[in-house]
C-alpha cells in the first residue's frame, strides 16, 4: 500500500531541494569557511567544493538537474574510494555513509531528472505555452 503516493512528485521535489541545499552548504564550507568550515585551499578540494556548491544550487533550483546530480554522483563515488574507503570498507566503520547516500541519492536524479517545482519544469511548461 503507498498511502504517500499521490505525493510522490511533490516529495521528490522536497528531496530534491533539500539535497541540493545540503549538498552546497558542504561546498560553503569548502569554499568560503561557512557553517564552521575551514576554507580550503588544495585544488582538488576546491573542485570538490565547486561541484559541491554549484552542483547543490543546480539540484536545488531544478536547472539542468540530470548533469549536476551525475557530477555530484561522481564525486561522491570518488569522495569516498579515496578518502573513506583505504580506512575499512565498510561505510559505518570508515565514516563515509553520507558520501554512499549522497552517490547514490544524485546518480537517481541523474536518472529521474528535475522532476516538479523546477526550473527545468517551468521552461518546458513555458515551451509548451
Amino acid at each position: 500500500m503507498r498511502f504517500l503516493g499521490k505525493y510522490a512528485d511533490a516529495l521528490y521535489a522536497v528531496l530534491r531541494i533539500v539535497a541540493g541545499l545540503l549538498f552546497l552548504c558542504h561546498g560553503g564550507q569548502k569554499l568560503f569557511g561557512w557553517f564552521g568550515g575551514d576554507k580550503v585551499t588544495e585544488p582538488l578540494m576546491m573542485v570538490a567544493g565547486a561541484i559541491e556548491f554549484g552542483g547543490g544550487l543546480l539540484i536545488a533550483i531544478g536547472f539542468f538537474t540530470s548533469i549536476a546530480a551525475f557530477l555530484a554522483s561522481g564525486e561522491m563515488a570518488a569522495a569516498y574510494f579515496m578518502a573513506h574507503a583505504p580506512h575499512s570498507p565498510i561505510p559505518i566503520v570508515n565514516h563515509g555513509e553520507l558520501a554512499v547516500v549522497y552517490c547514490f541519492l544524485f546518480l537517481y536524479m541523474a536518472a529521474r531528472g528535475s522532476g516538479p517545482l523546477s526550473v527545468d519544469s517551468a521552461r518546458r511548461r513555458s515551451k509548451i505555452h
